[in-house]
């Protein structure tokens, strides 16, 4: 099992940076991948970045957050980051983190979730 809590949303204007958090606790993540995915009132859940938790990292993103966003990670804390910069009102939703042993686009592929941060940009 693996447990993720998400923290860091609130409400910020556009053009401000936020960084929203992922704290994991359960097993071993040595064969996992770990992502970030957000939900907009009333559609789908994407994805948004993901990388293996080890081994080297290729981050994938999305092509809407493409050069604002960075994923990373710590080790020892066993958390990931999500870095948001140059907020813009399209970027309102609900943040997830979640972790697979594999990859995938999709969210339902995607085993473990946290219960998500809501991140709300609006001027």
């Amino acid at each position: 099992q693996v447990q993720l809590v998400e923290s860091g949303g609130g409400l910020v204007q556009p053009g401000d940076s936020l960084r929203l958090s992922c704290s994991i606790s359960g097993r071993s993540l040595s064969t996992y991948y770990m992502g970030w995915f957000r939900q907009a009132p009333g559609k789908d859940r994407i994805l948004v970045a993901a990388f293996p938790w080890t081994g080297i990292t290729r981050t994938v993103y999305a092509d809407s957050v493409k050069d604002r966003f960075v994923m990373s990670r710590d080790f020892v804390k066993r958390e990931v980051y999500l870095e948001m910069n140059n907020l813009k009102i399209e970027d309102t939703a609900v943040y997830f983190c979640a972790a697979d042993q594999g990859f995938s686009n999709s969210s339902s592929a995607w085993r473990y979730w946290g219960r998500g941060a809501l991140v709300t940009v609006s001027s």
